[in-house]
């Protein structure tokens, strides 16, 4: 942790604060219009066409939506893998583009404000959560947006709750889940979410908290004050620019790496068990491999609804709605290099520990 904070420590005062409105009047401009933008042109229309596909609606690939590539069983494995790796990479790229552009220039923004965190973990919660639910980014797409917002200063808290909630609270998912599913199997996955976002963030958060207001906030940028427009503008992008190289170093590796093992997890793992009787045994596994897995944007509440009208047990479609997509391998990846691996394993385990009693209590529902 001393290693990462003097590669990434920097400080704004309070009185050099006010000096910086018109470099963060840019950055803020820069960052509603890459928002604006993936919300209008792609996220939110798509979106809309899966929920107003209704009972229709289907998918393709393994771990996407769609296909580029196509995969069949009788293939053998390195080939299977290699083409569910790259579907997976062609159906993130709008989504990882975003979020890779986005998350600099909220780096680059909260680079400006003197405080990025309160005193109170809850709090902190509260405030990740209402940032990550209108980012409308699936659990992948929305770790480099957490990266940036850890870097920034925010508290460990805010960075998870944000990455929680992004895929799982959107409203459009959210109406997706009350139009496909009864509604004590919403109920079920909303509790699970709500635990992660509002217990299991504040303590993880208190559990490793700095003392807050220090003079060095964990900044991965340093904002000089602009006296000019201009100086605004070259120093928003000199800003953008370093926000970027540190989150895209450590994502886009991960990125590939995350497409491969996800590829290589959906390729063995069998499927067919999926269609017995539901057992406690059956249920951790399913658990353990929602967690893993990194699927796009509603591809949870997709899946778990084409299993279900196939006659798949309930505790198993629980627990698939309650893990997938919510946490991935890509997640532990980003959250392990850049909060600490103690707390990418615990999110991991939290989630599957959390599926698995969703699927529990099923059992006992008719």
């Amino acid at each position: 942790m001393a290693t990462r904070t003097a590669a990434l420590g920097s400080a704004i005062s309070t009185g050099e604060a006010a000096s910086h409105w018109r470099t963060r009047t840019v950055a803020v401009v820069l960052l509603l219009a890459i928002g604006a933008y993936f919300w209008t042109v792609s996220r939110y229309p798509a979106l809309y066409k899966k929920y107003s596909a209704g009972t229709h609606v289907t998918a393709t690939g393994a771990i996407t939506f769609g296909t580029v590539l196509p995969v069949r069983a009788t293939m053998p494995l390195t080939q299977r893998v290699w083409r569910t790796s790259i579907n997976w990479l062609q159906a993130n790229e709008i989504g990882m583009t975003f979020g890779f552009f986005f998350g600099a220039a909220a780096l680059t923004v909260l680079a400006t404000l003197p405080r990025r965190r309160t005193r109170n973990a809850y709090v902190n919660s509260l405030l990740g959560a209402a940032v990550g639910i209108p980012l409308g980014v699936c659990a992948n797409c929305v770790a480099p947006i957490g990266r940036g917002l850890y870097a920034s200063g925010m508290s460990a808290e805010s960075t998870l709750a944000a990455m929680f909630s992004s895929p799982t609270l959107n409203v459009v998912v959210l109406a997706m889940a009350f139009a496909l599913f009864p509604l004590p199997v919403v109920g079920l996955k909303l509790a699970t979410m709500l635990v992660m976002i509002f217990v299991f963030s504040p303590v993880m958060g208190a559990r490793m908290a700095k003392p807050v207001f220090a003079a060095a906030e964990e900044c991965a940028i340093v904002v000089p004050a602009s006296a000019t427009w201009a100086e605004a503008l070259g120093t928003t992008a000199k800003s953008y620019a370093k926000s970027f190289w540190h989150i895209a170093r450590v994502g886009l590796p991960l990125m590939l790496l995350a497409a491969v093992l996800g590829a290589l997890a959906v390729e063995t793992i069998p499927q067919s068990g999926l269609h017995a009787p539901a057992t406690l045994g059956g249920i951790i596994l399913v658990a353990l491999a929602g967690t893993f897995l990194p699927v796009p944007m509603a591809f949870d509440v997709v899946i778990a609804y084409v299993a279900m009208s196939r006659g798949v047990a309930l505790p198993y479609v629980v627990t698939i709605l309650s893990t997938l997509g919510i946490y991935s391998v890509y997640s532990f990846l980003v959250v392990g290099k850049t909060i600490s691996w103690k707390v990418a394993a615990a999110a991991g385990c939290a989630v599957a520990a959390l599926g698995a009693i969703a699927g529990f209590v099923a059992m006992g529902m008719r």
